[in-house]
């Protein structure tokens, strides 16, 4: 449908957000916020909204997820849409967009996974987390990956909240994923394992990882499987004082678990800190892991020189991400992120989230990085009269592309919710055609 511009006039701000997670969210909230001179359209090539809060949090981190009510509160203005089933690079370009929009935010996070630049990271039974990850989540673009699970241990490489996240997921008992969003063909993988033994490899010591107490926590209340740490790897007691109170929280969660015993439950889970990978090992596919001892010095991580190594038949490595490079845009490949000055890489082009500082930081990181980009756009950027909605729907009527628009979601998430059994909330769809199908229902 093409939009009707007549009440539209030289003074409104025509503005395109690419990327319609929690970055792009809060730019437009903050953007709409206070004046309606400014129009938005948030543009993502799923027909889905909200990013990460849908294919990147846990599914059985449902409260989080709560979070996109605040977001569909954006989408409900008169002066924001969302246009999703849009790919950029397969349906429009960034040049085409600066000849109808004022300005152009690239929100597009960082999908891609950091590579180990260890040997043997390219055999069978390596998969990065955000494919991993996508794939437990229902995200198009990863559910055909079907891991092999019929192993006797994973090694999952990371010590942050998504390492932390993977190895619960695999862990957890089948009742225990029941109340959750677990897409349903990671369901039947994961719930017929042969996992005995899941490990988290983390280089540095517990005083430096990044993981939060809640979901550490998390790891001791599991129902089949026992979390194991070995009370040699943890400082003294006498050092709690001088910590941060996340620090203490997360050193009282390890010390409870060095109580644990192997025999407790049929599932083990090994929390090994001072360890780094230095190879993959495997002929076709993945049968070990090669370690090397660290210590940290001066902050920096240290090998010892001695080795090991970890029999497995799957990694999972949780390291970090990349943002997609687009092409005529500055990138830094070393960092994997836009090259910006404070969010600005051109006099029309902005970035924002993990797109403009790396993958750092919580979901509320981005709020006030949204409202800062706002506050630059409405200083930098005065309206040029441009189309904006009009000339994109020109372009989509033109192109007979099929857009989802947020009417269209709800439609999408209403039969989700039909679909849920056994006390989830939802059965998600994992093809973007069943997902636009649902829009013509």
């Amino acid at each position: 449908m093409v939009a009707n511009n007549s009440d539209e006039n030289s003074s409104t701000l025509w503005v395109a957000i690419i990327g319609a997670g929690p970055a792009g969210y809060y730019t437009a909230e903050a953007l709409t916020k206070d004046d309606a001179n400014v129009r938005v359209d948030i543009i993502d090539k799923l027909p889905t909204p909200f990013g990460l809060i849908r294919a990147g949090v846990a599914p059985d981190h449902q409260s989080i997820k709560n979070v996109s009510r605040r977001y569909t509160a954006t989408n409900d203005r008169d002066n924001v849409r969302f246009v999703g089933n849009m790919a950029l690079g397969r349906d429009i370009t960034i040049a085409e967009l600066k000849e109808i929009y004022d300005v152009i935010v690239l929100a597009t996070g960082a999908p891609n996974d950091r590579a180990l630049g260890i040997d043997g990271e390219d055999l069978d039974g390596v998969i990065g987390s955000g494919a991993f990850v996508g794939w437990y989540n229902s995200h198009p673009d990863f559910t055909h990956l079907e891991p092999d699970l019929k192993v006797a241990s994973v090694a999952v490489i990371g010590n942050g909240n998504v390492a932390v996240d993977v190895a619960r997921i695999l862990a957890k008992t089948s009742q225990e994923m029941a109340d959750t969003d677990l897409a349903g063909h990671a369901a039947t993988h994961i719930h017929s394992s042969s996992i005995k033994d899941i490990y988290i490899i983390g280089r540095r010591g517990p005083l430096e990882a990044a993981f939060t107490p809640k979901e550490l926590s998390e790891l001791n209340q599991l129902e089949n499987c026992v979390t194991l740490v070995e009370e040699n790897q943890l400082p003294p007691e006498s050092i709690d004082e001088t910590l941060s109170g996340a620090q203490k929280k997360n050193m009282a969660h390890l010390r409870a678990m060095t109580a644990n015993r192997e025999g407790d439950k049929p599932v083990r889970l090994h929390i090994k800190f001072y360890r780094r990978p230095m190879a993959i090992l495997g002929d076709g596919c993945v049968c070990g892991l090669r370690l090397e001892g660290t210590r940290v010095e001066d902050g920096k991580c240290v090998g010892t020189g001695e080795t090991e190594v970890l029999p497995t038949g799957l990694i999972v490595p949780c390291i970090g991400y990349r943002s997609s490079p687009i092409e005529d845009i500055p990138y830094d490949d070393n960092l994997g992120l836009f090259l910006n000055d404070s969010g600005r890489i051109d006099a029309q082009l902005y970035c924002v989230g993990w797109a403009r500082r790396g993958p750092t930081g919580t979901i509320g990181t981005n709020k006030p990085d949204g409202a800062d980009i706002a506050a630059k756009i409405l200083t930098d950027i005065t309206p040029s009269g441009k189309e904006g909605r009009l000339g994109l729907d020109r372009i989509v009527h033109d192109r007979d592309l099929q857009i989802v628009t947020f009417a269209d979601w709800k439609k999408i998430d209403a039969a989700e919710v039909a679909a849920a059994t056994h006390g989830a909330p939802r059965s998600k769809f994992s093809d973007v055609k069943d997902m636009v199908k649902a829009t013509e229902a």
